[in-house]
């Protein structure tokens, strides 16, 4: 990875659709030097994949979450595997400091919220939450 390749993967971070013609201009490349870069960065795995990226103004009727989990010893793949199968979940973390796990969920209201706060709670070796709301998103890359 050189100075190009994170300016390509910045680009493409604003737009995973953008045409390899638009990179190609943007990075003052040839369209072929671009698609190349690409290709090996997918090989390499340090592109996944490419994602959807919501509105804001269908995220915003949306209501976000951060739910930090304390794990019983022992007990992380165990809770990570039964959070892996519920659909609001949508990421979960494993970080240091005074929580083992951070959970960020999505929903379309706060009573749908309140149901998946509950379960992940009621999940075997979760031993508490403590959450915390989305209020606003200021930038998202």
């Amino acid at each position: 990875m050189d100075d190009l390749d994170e300016h390509l993967l910045a680009r493409l971070r604003e737009n995973a659709r953008a045409p390899v013609a638009e990179l190609a201009r943007a990075l003052g490349l040839s369209r072929t030097t671009v698609q190349s870069r690409l290709a090996r960065l997918e090989r390499s795995g340090v592109i996944a994949g490419y994602a959807v990226k919501l509105a804001p103004t269908y995220a915003a009727g949306r209501v976000h979450a951060f739910i930090m989990l304390t794990v019983e010893p022992k007990q992380a793949a165990a809770v990570t595997s039964a959070l892996k199968r519920m659909p609001g979940v949508t990421r979960l973390q494993s970080v240091s400091g005074p929580f083992d796990m951070i959970a960020t969920a999505e929903a379309a209201g706060v009573a749908e919220m309140d149901a998946i706060i509950d379960e992940i709670g009621a999940v075997k070796g979760v031993e508490r939450t403590n959450t915390s709301l989305v209020l606003s998103t200021k930038f998202d890359r």
